[in-house]
């Protein structure tokens, strides 16, 4: 039998029987329609954790001061303790080979004022590694100069959000604004970055020199001199970041003088931990979801060749006719394979559809992250034509094996 005569024959067997072969392909529709939601989930929440990477840092350590206990005993915020100061920073630079940038900051809340346009924003005050670490970069104007840092002159550096805000489609460079009360000349704009991997607005941010935050803005009552409530620290290779934490580590707890079997005073962010946290998160949904596709596949791939066998012995004196004016077991076995795929690609088409838009449900009434491209669609397929082959082979070498006398014999 030619290609075409199989796919017809095929074809015909299985509109006698629309009924029960809608229902055997219902397990490949919620099969492959899992399939579709579950890469989409997957390569959706790998591109957020992608993004988070990036607008963190892929090779970068944050320390910043433990929480400790206030008054009545109630223990305080993570960077509440002032324990944090420039001699750390000038320390890590110095004896700490893996350290390419180290950086000490200040940071805090602000209305910003130009003339009527006022917004409520962060401010930064950082060392000049910090735009380094942080991968900011200078859009418009010069940026700080060596002499800004000493804290006697008054620059600012705007983030896009906040510079959209108070100018518009204007750039600022040389306009006075106002934080608090404080007068700052803008020196500069950063290039824009957007939503940062955890939500926020990256370019809603002032900078200004450290000295400058701590002497002008920094209103926290008993600060020590020199105090920096984080130190960012950019390591020469991300292979190194255990390392150098270890090394940042030891030589703190030496600085404070911290004795053998106390708790640190300080606490040291590696940003690969995170990564690593989110990725098993990930991997975890990732396998729920793969399960239950695969049960559903499992389920509707049994189910085609429960129906084929069935076929099978409802169509003994028809395989037997065959058979007997000439039809080798090579083609009844290629008519019921045939059958078997085209309940499998009829059910992958329905799913592949469902799927699609179950993908773009997900991502607009969720929060999952959800990436859908040719790929996904391409897998489902896939999926969809490997369960009919695999499940449909059976029953069709069955057929092809029968004899054409005891077939004809049968009733």
């Amino acid at each position: 039998m030619r290609p075409l005569d199989i796919l017809r024959t095929a074809l015909f067997a299985l509109r006698g029987n629309w009924l029960r072969s809608a229902l055997t392909s219902l397990g490949v529709i919620i099969g492959i329609a899992a399939v579709i939601v579950m890469v989409s989930i997957g390569q959706g929440t790998q591109a957020e954790i992608d993004k988070l990477v990036s607008g963190l840092g892929s090779q970068r350590l944050d320390i910043s001061g433990a929480g400790g206990i206030g008054p009545g005993g109630a223990r305080l915020a993570q960077g509440s303790r002032w324990s944090l100061n420039e001699g750390d920073v000038e320390a890590i630079r110095n004896e700490v080979p893996e350290a390419q940038y180290v950086a000490g900051s200040l940071r805090g809340g602000t209305q910003v004022v130009f003339a009527e346009n006022n917004a409520s924003t962060q401010w930064q005050g950082v060392q000049p590694d910090w735009f380094a670490i942080n991968g900011w970069e200078i859009a418009s104007g010069d940026g700080f100069q060596p002499n800004d840092y000493g804290g006697a002159s008054k620059p600012v550096i705007l983030g896009e959000t906040v510079r959209r805000e108070l100018f518009g489609d204007q750039d600022g460079i040389g306009q006075t604004i106002r934080l608090g009360r404080v007068p700052f000349t803008v020196v500069g704009v950063l290039k824009p970055k957007g939503q940062g991997g955890f939500g926020q607005d990256q370019d809603d941010i002032v900078v200004v020199p450290l000295e400058t935050a701590r002497r002008r803005l920094s209103t926290s009552q008993g600060m020590p001199p020199g105090a920096v409530q984080q130190i960012s620290v950019g390591v020469d290779d991300a292979r190194n970041l255990d390392v150098a934490q270890s090394e940042i580590e030891a030589l703190l707890r030496q600085r404070h003088k911290i004795q053998p079997g106390a708790d640190d005073d300080f606490v040291v962010r590696n940003i690969s931990q995170i990564v690593a946290t989110r990725t098993q998160t990930t991997n975890l949904m990732s396998k729920l979801l793969g399960a239950v596709a695969g049960i559903c596949l499992v389920i509707g791939g049994i189910g085609i060749m429960n129906i084929m066998l069935v076929s099978v012995t409802e169509r003994i004196r028809e395989i037997g006719l065959r058979l007997a004016v000439g039809a080798g077991p090579r083609d009844i076995r290629a008519q019921f394979l045939a059958e078997a795929m085209l309940i499998s690609l009829i059910g992958g088409v329905i799913g592949i559809a469902i799927g699609i838009v179950g993908a773009l449900i997900v991502g607009k009434f969720s929060e999952l992250p959800v990436q859908l491209n040719a790929q996904v669609v391409a897998l489902a397929a896939a999926f969809s034509i490997a369960t009919g082959l695999f499940f449909g082979y059976y029953p069709a070498s069955k057929a092809s094996r029968l004899d054409p006398i005891e077939a004809l014999r049968s009733q």
